[in-house]
């Protein structure tokens, strides 16, 4: 066979498709039969060269670099939250040295001045600052509380503060007499008393205060009662029914009763009425009070009556 023969058939071949690709067992023949090396040269020469492939990317590959970018945020901020902490704590704000000697705190109230001050320095402790109010039932300059508390645990160098009582508050009573009950309870309670009323029977107007206990410019340790006596009026009487009755028998009943007969009437009237008395003013079961006045109409008698 002749090599250009040879080179023409190849040529179609590789113009034909897949189909006209020589594979490599007649390539191999062919250098075989004609037992030179320029026929597999050529071939490889006219056979283009496959073009390079691309690089593949892992599958999944974004979403690894997204977790690693928020791994790394988060450890950025963790690191820097645990830093400005250690700054702060240690920079800043550091703790204060552990304290020294701790004494139990005792207990005071209830004792004066100068002996709270000896019990507290017995204890490892001073004495600091006091201060001072009014008590009701507390004598004055006795301890009524402390701070710390009793049972608590202090430094040296802490000094225990006090109150002291002054006593109760004191204060006069106010004078109320000859005012009415409502006007004197409010005067009486807004200066811090305790009132108590009680009622009797009094020439003064109802309602007016006549007496005051304790009287009136005592003083008094607050809180205290006061009691006012308030006028229940003068005494009041029942009118009785004085009619049928003899005129002098009338009289001495109702000056028994403290009333007095103001006047009397008498009226012209026929047989048994004559000295009797026939009305009243006023009428029977009247409230009245003592000393009031009452009239009385008589039956005028007759001249044989009259001897």
């Amino acid at each position: 066979m002749k090599l250009g023969d040879s080179l023409g058939r190849n040529r179609k071949r590789r113009k034909g498709g897949p189909k006209a690709t020589p594979d490599s067992s007649t390539v191999d023949q062919g250098e075989t039969a004609s037992g030179t090396v320029e026929v597999s040269s050529d071939v490889e020469a006219d056979t283009p060269a496959p073009a390079p492939a691309a690089p593949t990317r892992p599958r999944g590959s974004g979403w690894l670099n997204g977790r690693t970018l928020f791994v790394g945020l988060a450890l950025v901020v963790i690191g820097g939250w645990f830093g400005g902490y250690a700054l702060a704590t240690q920079v800043f704000f550091p703790a204060p040295p552990p304290p020294g000697d701790l004494y139990e705190v005792p207990d005071v109230r209830g004792l004066g001045l100068a002996s709270a001050e000896e019990r507290l320095a017995g204890a490892g402790l001073e004495l600091g600052g006091t201060d001072s109010i009014t008590h009701p039932s507390v004598a004055a300059g006795l301890v009524l509380g402390q701070s710390p508390l009793p049972g608590q645990v202090s430094r040296p160098d802490s000094p225990v503060r006090i109150t002291l009582s002054i006593g109760p508050q004191l204060r006069s009573v106010p004078d109320v007499l000859r005012l009415d009950e409502t006007r004197a309870r409010v005067v009486l309670e807004t200066s811090g008393f305790v009132v108590d009323v009680d009622t009797m029977e009094a020439d003064e107007p109802r309602g007016q205060v006549v007496e005051v206990s304790p009287p009136p410019d005592s003083v008094v340790a607050l809180p205290a009662a006061v009691t006012l006596v308030v006028s229940a009026g003068p005494p009041v009487v029942l009118m009785p029914l004085v009619l049928g009755l003899d005129q002098m028998e009338a009289e001495v009943l109702l000056d028994s009763l403290g009333l007095d007969v103001t006047d009397v009437e008498e009226v012209f009237r026929f047989g048994r009425d004559q000295g009797i008395v026939v009305e009243q003013e006023p009428a029977a079961d009247t409230e009245l009070q003592r000393g009031s006045g009452v009239r009385l109409k008589v039956g005028r008698r007759g001249a044989g009556g009259e001897q």
